[in-house]
């Protein structure tokens, strides 16, 4: 084989991680042009405005979500089957709150009626909302530690709730989702409108950076100084895969800084995370619409990997039984279906990347209220 075990293992975590960041970044401006909707537009047509600066690309933008999730799958089956049980009302609720994205931009303009119209204006607020909160939330309990473990024949048994996950921390991370992904649409949206509209996502568009970064600043504080982390104290050969009780792990404050100190070059990202965010407020104000949307996927890029290099190698800590954790190391795949999918990722993942671009390229200028009106039976 071309790459030995333990580096499949390094080359998945990078991949699941650029996927990640491709949902963010894509599907990410989607959900915040989606949470602004209902503020930004203050009449029926500017709303259809907005809802059509998406509404070519919602679709293809949705499936970094599905291809994530198909590869945590494939790469991690044990934290697959570890998050899906622990998180599963919290799945619902977020699969739940999708439904009304597809049905929203497809009947919305079907019937004239205001009340109707406005309904589904709040259901695409909904599908905006909800999924970048119960990610945050999700994540933020990552950090925290899930009550799960494993015994000594690996039946796996988680012993929180879903009203654990509300916790503080989890709904700070959650707040700093939302506020990061309401900026990174309020920058799309300044690009693809003019106007009243254009000034409106733009005074949306600096407050949310700087609430983007008071919330990320928040967290950060408190994962240095406020909770435990997690570091590996004894490992087992790390060719081995499905054995997360055979290391030890130990809970530590201050643990999650630990890479930092390993490999300096990684503070780079809550540089740049902050870095964006402050340059999307520049850029905004001076109305550079295209390279404040530029830095809010650098901020928003950035925060993700500030977060999975803290993190690494762990991907699902286990806050029961530290032993228990899942990580990078112990919860993937064979080498042989690890080196089957990185051909399949080589391959297509350009593709699709290449595709997307001329899909943007095809569709791209600004959305008009003249638009709308002159195509007021195809438009959204």
């Amino acid at each position: 084989m071309l790459f030995d075990y333990m580096t499949l293992k390094v080359i998945w975590w990078c991949f699941v991680g650029l996927l990640l960041i491709g949902f963010a970044l894509t599907d990410g401006f989607d959900f915040g042009v989606g949470i602004s909707l209902p503020f930004l537009g203050k009449t029926d047509a500017e709303r259809r405005v907005i809802i059509n600066t998406i509404g070519p690309t919602w679709e293809g933008n949705q499936t970094w979500f599905i291809t994530a999730g198909g590869a945590l799958f494939a790469a991690w089956p044990l934290v697959y089957g570890a998050a899906f049980s622990g998180f599963y009302i919290a799945m619902m609720v977020l699969l739940f709150s999708l439904f009304f994205r597809p049905v929203g931009f497809d009947y919305r303009s079907k019937i004239a009626d205001p009340r109707w119209r406005c309904a589904w204006d709040w259901g695409l607020f909904i599908g905006g909302f909800v999924p970048p909160l119960i990610f945050g939330i999700a994540f933020g309990n990552l950090l925290l530690g899930v009550p799960f473990h494993y015994d000594n024949t690996m039946r796996m048994e988680y012993t929180g709730n879903f009203l654990a996950l509300i916790n503080p921390f989890g709904l700070l991370a959650g707040t700093l989702s939302v506020a990061m992904l309401v900026m990174h649409g309020a920058t799309f949206l300044q690009q693809k409108t003019e106007g009243v509209l254009a000034a409106r996502a733009r005074k949306v568009a600096i407050l949310a950076a700087l609430a983007t970064i008071a919330a990320f600043a928040a967290a950060g504080v408190w994962v240095a100084f406020g909770m435990d982390g997690y570091r590996i104290t004894s490992m087992p050969d790390v060719n081995t895969a499905f054995m997360p009780v055979a290391k030890t792990v130990e809970r530590s404050s201050g643990a999650w800084l630990d890479n930092y100190a390993r490999w300096p070059a990684t503070l780079i990202f809550p540089v740049t995370a902050f870095a964006g965010a402050l340059l999307v407020m520049l850029l905004s104000a001076r109305r550079h619409t295209v390279a404040a949307f530029l830095a809010s996927g650098l901020s928003v890029a950035s925060i993700i990997l500030t977060a999975g290099s803290a993190m690494f190698p762990f991907v699902m800590p286990s806050s029961l039984a530290p032993g228990s954790s899942l990580t990078a190391w112990d919860a993937v795949a064979s080498q042989k279906s690890l080196a089957i999918m990185f051909w399949v990722v080589v391959i297509m993942l350009p593709i699709i990347i290449m595709y997307t671009g001329w899909v943007y390229r095809v569709v791209r200028g600004k959305v008009t209220l003249e638009h709308i009106r002159d195509n007021e039976h195809s438009a959204y």
